[in-house]
């Protein structure tokens, strides 16, 4: 074969060689622009999602209507005790916490002792944020109970009757209408047409939600968080451990030289827009 022969052979080979390599540069550039492509979007849905998540909890909420002697700004706290007792003991509850119906089976008695005696006023904030991590609607229809249990007047023993037969925090019990409807049985007067239809028709849905949105933009991460006079007493007050002796004790504390408030009714009703919410 002669020279010049094979020299165009190897031209040619080289040429295929050079080819192939350019069609292999291609192919996979082309592919790590489909990847990167692929990336850029499920980071864009993760950004649009985040940004629907936050929406939903900071976007601001007034509700049409609020139960009867609620307090605080846009009527989202719903008050217990004399409007005048000398300390405020502000609690935030969801319906379907376990640490919050351990909290009430331990202290609720000591809770109702010093508001019957003028000594302690306590704000409630019902809140729902427990339907949003284990699904169902427990939490809500059970806050919108509580709100009707408000307008007859019969809150106070309503939410003890809620926390006496709390269900496990996995079992939606409360998603179920009916029984929160049978629940009112056990406190003379509630279960009534008015409060029926309250509870079936849902009709705080939207405070409910307005509480849960001002809960999500309080700083609180859990429940129960509680504070005396604004200070954190759950699970302790400085160095010491939340109990029904101390709570009493930090409550005849703060109190020192102050007048007590207003007895009689254990279903007292606070009505003051001052007092803390």
């Amino acid at each position: 074969m002669s020279d010049k022969n094979r020299e165009g052979k190897r031209t040619a080979r080289e040429r295929m060689l050079q080819q192939r390599a350019a069609d292999e540069a291609r192919g996979r550039r082309k592919k790590q622009l489909i990847v990167a492509g692929v990336a850029v979007a499920v980071i864009a849905a993760a950004v649009v999602t985040g940004v629907i998540v936050q929406n939903e909890r900071s976007t601001p909420e007034t509700p049409t209507a609020a139960p009867t002697g609620t307090i605080g700004e846009k009527n989202l706290v719903i008050p217990s005790g004399a409007a005048d007792a000398p300390s405020v003991l502000t609690v935030y509850e969801d319906p379907r916490c376990p640490a919050c119906g351990s909290f009430e089976h331990a202290f609720s008695q000591t809770v109702n002792e010093l508001q019957d005696a003028g000594k302690l006023a306590v704000n409630y904030h019902i809140v729902s944020f427990i339907d949003r991590s284990l699904g169902g609607k427990g939490s809500k229809y059970g806050a919108n109970a509580l709100a009707c249990a408000q307008d007859a007047g019969k809150f106070r023993a309503y939410h003890d009757v809620l926390y006496k037969n709390q269900p496990p925090e996995t079992a939606d019990t409360y998603g179920d209408k009916a029984a929160l409807i049978d629940l009112a049985q056990q406190v003379p007067g509630l279960d009534t047409p008015t409060f029926r239809a309250c509870v079936n028709d849902n009709k705080y849905g939207d405070w409910v939600s307005a509480v849960q949105q001002d809960f999500d933009k309080s700083g609180f991460k859990s429940t129960p968080t509680l504070t005396l006079n604004g200070t954190p007493i759950y699970p302790k007050k400085g160095d010491e451990q939340i109990s029904p002796e101390n709570l009493v004790k930090w409550v005849d504390e703060a109190n020192q030289g102050k007048k007590l408030g207003t007895t009689g009714s254990p279903a007292a009703q606070a009505t003051s827009a001052a007092a803390t919410p």
